[in-house]
């Protein structure tokens, strides 16, 4: 901070704004904490302010909500140090799916971006011409995205062992979950099923189709139950460990499709819900009144964030990714370069904006940045309440394309939310080089 006031660049951004500093006072603004987001004073420029009154003038108009609802609506927009426009932005709103912005936080400052759940696969037995005497065991360690690809990998693996059969049962052990189905005996059946291809369902077979060309399909029988236990007693010996995606990459695919499941495992994997909204609240240098949170997913009207902190979560996952080569755009879905999940059906969005969003019967929410020419980035964040969902939706898009046309468009992506291409790449599921064979070895 000091080398970026040094060379005038914090000054020179506050003057461009309107606002006349002195190099010290500079200095002061971007490290008082007391307001979050490092917000220290409004913009003098009203044309932000104006259009969400304008906004917030056409829901009523559009009776979208009643004249008396206005404060019900939170919105918090936010360029480098200056506010640009608030409604109700320090009070908490159900977030509904905003709420994974906070589980995003705190899961790549706890586990950082290249960090991989694993799964260890143990027998009680002994393998012998193709057969394994005893019991198949699965041990979970969290892993939020192990699915049908991820399986059939387990699969081909235990069939390059030379196992065939298993004469035993498939017993699971800690916290596994398959095709976020978090019931472990429930999760054990598709992960059977999975691992032998003469009982692949239509759903399965669509889903191998999609993997690497060549990829075998494995054939392992097993003759026993599912059982879900807490511990088991004989002697075991390690055949394989599957390692998840990287944690950029289930951040990713998390917020892609607004995975509740995904969303409950990772709160789950960083200490439960009550650390959660302590370290988010933490790292975006937030009051704690304004995180107030139930799960990791937002399901549930008491899940509830105030815009401003939104805002400021999002600055704080921003500067937690820049620090290891990564930007927002590779945590979260981006328009005009993301064509699936969440915002395949949002929206008229401006380009290059980084979202989230967030859907309840009574709740639309949207929040992100979008980058300018006039103002650079912009952070916003827009809850909505009502019934109108489709609707709101509609009228966010507006509004964030009427800023963008207040501040003029950005003649390029700025290298700050410049997505890396691996990351908006489709996963590599059932990667080969991600389960490694243990037994014999």
């Amino acid at each position: 901070m000091l080398e970026l006031l040094s060379s005038g660049l914090v000054t020179v951004w506050l003057n461009m704004a309107g606002v006349e500093v002195k190099p010290l006072e500079a200095l002061e603004t971007l490290t008082w904490q007391s307001s979050p987001g490092v917000v220290a004073f409004p913009d003098p420029n009203p044309a932000a302010k104006n259009t969400v009154n304008k906004y917030l003038q056409g829901l009523v108009s559009g009776k979208l909500i009643d004249k008396n609802l206005t404060k019900n609506q939170g919105i918090w927009i936010q360029s480098g140090p200056m506010l640009m426009a608030n409604n109700q932005g320090t009070t908490p709103v159900p977030a509904a799916s905003l709420t994974k912005i906070a589980t995003s936080l705190v899961a790549f400052k706890t586990f950082g971006p290249d960090h991989q759940f694993e799964t260890l696969i143990s027998t009680t037995g002994r393998i012998n011409n193709g057969v394994l005497s005893g019991d198949l065991i699965i041990e979970g360690n969290g892993d939020p995205f192990f699915v049908w690809e991820e399986a059939i990998a387990v699969g081909n693996s235990l069939n390059k062992m030379g196992i065939k059969q298993v004469q035993g049962d498939v017993i699971l052990l800690g916290n596994f979950a398959m095709n976020f189905q978090r019931n472990s005996v429930l999760a054990g059946q598709l992960f059977k099923k999975a691992l032998n291809h003469s009982n692949w369902n239509r759903n399965i077979t669509l889903q191998y189709s999609r993997m690497a060309k060549g990829t075998p399909k494995p054939k392992v029988e097993i003759t026993g139950q599912v059982k879900g236990l807490n511990s088991v007693v004989a002697q075991t010996t390690l055949l394989l460990r599957h390692n998840s995606l990287p944690m950029k990459r289930l951040i990713h695919e998390m917020n892609v499709f607004s995975n509740n499941d995904m969303a409950e495992m990772l709160a789950e994997a960083v200490g439960g819900v009550d650390v959660l909204r302590t370290k988010a609240a933490e790292l975006a240098k937030v009051p704690a009144s304004e995180i107030l949170l139930i799960n990791g997913s937002g399901l549930g009207l008491e899940n509830r964030i105030s815009p401003r902190a939104t805002c400021a979560m999002l600055m704080a996952l921003q500067r937690e990714a820049l620090a290891h080569n990564l930007n927002l755009a590779d945590l979260f879905p981006m328009s005009g370069v993301d064509k699936r999940g969440t915002i395949f059906f949002t929206r008229n969005l401006p380009n290059a904006a980084v979202i989230k969003t967030g859907t309840l019967n009574t709740v639309s929410a949207l929040a992100g940045v979008l980058p300018t020419r006039d103002r650079g980035l912009v952070w916003f964040a827009i809850i909505n309440r009502g019934y109108r969902i489709s609707a709101f939706r509609s009228q966010q898009g507006k509004l964030l394309t009427s800023l963008v046309k207040q501040f003029n468009v950005a003649q390029k992506v700025p290298s700050a939310i410049t997505p890396h291409a691996e990351t908006k790449a489709l996963p590599k599921l059932g990667a080969i080089n991600r389960t490694q064979i243990v037994y014999g070895g």
